[in-house]
């Protein structure tokens, strides 16, 4: 819930100001079927840390998944039932809206498209809506969040995803922007009309394509 979330950092003021001027917008929205790097981006070999200044330790024991809203079965996952469910590698470059891009992330966990026919959507789902431990929320279209690639990663690079990196689970969605990509992420809810979350009530774009640069509404 937003009234949980703790007082903005200076990074979180920085980026609200970033919206408000436009800030790294090249105006060279457009994307080839050989583009790897998306406008205004550049290359990290690390991963910088970002986050709203709470970094959540929830161990495997109370970790919960809450999966709800216009399902047909509406699911709780505890860490047993995530793992029982089929895991897939997979590698992905990220985009983060703060112009850094990271190229060939190994991730293991599981498919988004595997929890959607689990769960099966009901045909008034168009949205979701993503929450996370650390009071985050950030929306996504139903038809992003089934992408063939976007996964629900337990693992980067052969090790269990850090607490500081969204550990233990997060989601990935490698076609939009990283801060759609939900960190410590906690429950789902599938609804029918698009609403904003955190970012996107300050300043920042409701979908997130880095190629067309939707870095701010």
């Amino acid at each position: 819930m937003e009234d949980d979330l703790p007082e903005p950092s200076k990074l979180t003021r920085s980026k609200r100001h970033w919206a408000d001027e436009g800030r790294f917008l090249t105006g060279r929205a457009s994307r080839s079927d050989q583009a790897r790097l998306p406008p205004g981006q550049h290359l990290v070999q690390n991963w910088p840390v970002l986050d709203l200044g709470r970094q959540p330790d929830i161990s495997h024991e109370r970790w919960r998944l809450k999966v709800g809203g216009l399902l047909e079965r509406p699911v709780t996952l505890d860490w047993a039932a995530l793992m029982a469910m089929p895991q897939t590698k997979s590698r992905s470059d990220i985009h983060c809206v703060t112009t850094w891009s990271r190229y060939d992330n190994d991730w293991v966990g599981v498919r988004t498209r595997d929890l959607l026919s689990l769960v099966q959507p009901d045909p008034e789902a168009a949205f979701v809506m993503l929450h996370g431990y650390d009071g985050y929320t950030t929306n996504v279209p139903l038809a992003d969040f089934a992408a063939e690639d976007a996964i629900l990663a337990h693992a980067w690079q052969g090790k269990p995803l850090s607490r500081d990196h969204g550990g233990p689970l997060r989601l990935v969605i490698p076609h939009l922007y990283l801060w759609k990509s939900a960190k410590w992420i906690s429950a789902i809810g599938f609804i029918g009309a698009d609403e904003p979350g955190f970012w996107e009530v300050n300043g920042y774009h409701m979908r997130g394509d880095p190629w067309n640069e939707e870095r701010y509404g």
